[in-house]
């Protein structure tokens, strides 16, 4: 944690009067993670929106503008360089009249979504490297039809490379590129709405506010998502399964960041408006390239899971994890998660087994999701914290599985 961080703690500690020992008590959490969090040291989202509650302020409050620490260093350099063609590709030099490199030819729009279509299951199946390898040639053949072609075809270009930058943005964002996601993003919903396709600017919007979530700029996720919502709410007599799958998931956006600012109300009337979008789809929908995302009552109701997850309620959890549109049995009439929401699910669960001290079954969720999907596991922060809590609290020696595990994720103590 920043060091201007753990002043606004202490600073804002101070102005409600209360001890480091009043701190942890009205927030739930022990002394040592008060003291942790004020001298600097790392404290989970969950903490930092336990402080905001319990001293009545949101959680975007305690956030500091300071110099980043350095992380100059080998992986730093590795990323740079394994990213070279793509960042090339996304964000080519600019002068003050011919591009540097001569276009080719141009390919039809139609040819360039399909493309995009397959780098879209490449992502879904966890194929980063293949996606990442396919990116750099798709965003320069979009922008050489753009350039190419004229009237009608051109719109229809204009579109494809819309699709293309979305696939960037939605790649970028997981692996935690943000400044290169932030570009392909901003610059696909500029392209969606200058085509006058509102439903793709607002699944730009959709991918927008997860990216602006993960960097904690929780204000403006919620605004963004909500204003977004009220611009495109369909009327539910009338609308089409993919208008309510992007509004619901735009509710959903607005739910994650007012949850982890402390704006409990807010949180509360976007779960109801994306459980109501999910209620009138009735099972998971999935439309590609229409609708980027699965959405549907499953989605919605394990969001709501994960709100019990950031509140610490590891029993509740654990019940509702089991129960209604997640139960087994529910899943032949609604539908299943996406393998990402899935897999973000079975964290939340992992992690209030570690809570309760269940650590064989954490593994055993974190094994399962191994087996399904090993790369994204590795770019899921919360893994890494709940493999490095069963290494902490547990008091016998650890299993072959439990090491070879804290090796994939990269742990090492």
């Amino acid at each position: 944690m920043s060091t201007g961080l753990a002043d606004n703690v202490r600073k804002l500690r101070r102005a409600a009067g209360l001890s480091q020992e009043g701190l942890a008590e009205a927030a739930d959490l022990s002394l040592s993670t008060v003291r942790k969090a004020e001298q600097g040291g790392h404290v989970s989202m969950g903490s930092l929106a336990a402080f905001a509650r319990a001293l009545g302020v949101p959680t975007s409050a305690l956030f500091a503008s300071e110099a980043p620490k350095s992380v100059v260093g080998k992986e730093d350099e590795a990323n740079r360089r394994h990213l070279a063609a793509l960042r090339q590709a996304l964000m080519p030099p600019v002068g003050l009249s011919v591009p540097l490199s001569e276009p080719g030819e141009a390919e039809e729009p139609a040819a360039v979504r399909r493309r995009v279509q397959d780098g879209h299951a490449l992502y879904q199946a966890d194929h980063y490297d293949s996606v990442a390898r396919r990116l750099p040639g798709l965003l320069r053949d979009s922008e050489v039809a753009v350039a190419a072609l004229e009237g009608e075809e051109r719109e229809h270009a204009l579109v494809a490379r819309a699709h293309a930058l979305l696939l960037a943005g939605k790649y970028l964002t997981q692996v935690r590129q943000y400044d290169m996601a932030y570009f392909a993003l901003a610059e696909a919903i500029r392209l969606a709405r200058e085509t006058g396709r509102t439903q793709l600017a607002a699944t730009g919007v959709v991918g927008l506010g997860w990216l602006l979530l993960r960097q904690d700029r929780f204000d403006e996720s919620e605004q963004l998502a909500a204003q977004t919502a009220e611009e495109v709410e369909p009327r539910m007599s009338e609308a089409t399964a993919d208008q309510l799958a992007v509004w619901g998931e735009l509710w959903l956006r607005v739910a994650a960041a007012a949850r982890r600012n402390g704006r409990e109300d807010v949180a509360e009337h976007a779960r109801r408006m994306a459980g109501t979008a999910g209620g009138a789809l009735e099972r998971e929908h999935t439309a590609f390239p229409s609708h980027w995302s699965a959405f549907g009552p499953v989605t919605a109701e394990a969001k709501a899971v994960e709100d019990l997850a950031l509140a610490g309620d590891a029993r509740g959890v654990l019940r509702k994890a089991g129960e209604g549109p997640l139960s087994t049995k529910a899943e032949k009439n609604a539908g299943r998660l996406s393998p990402n929401n899935w897999g973000r699910h079975r964290l939340d669960v992992a992690r209030a087994h570690v809570l309760l001290g269940s650590h064989q079954d954490a593994m055993d969720e974190l094994v399962n999701l191994r087996q399904t999907g090993g790369v994204w596991l590795t770019h899921q922060p919360m893994a890494g914290r709940v493999m490095s809590d069963i290494l902490k609290t547990r008091k016998r020696t650890l299993t072959k599985e439990m090491r070879s595990m804290a090796n994939h994720l990269g742990i090492t103590d």
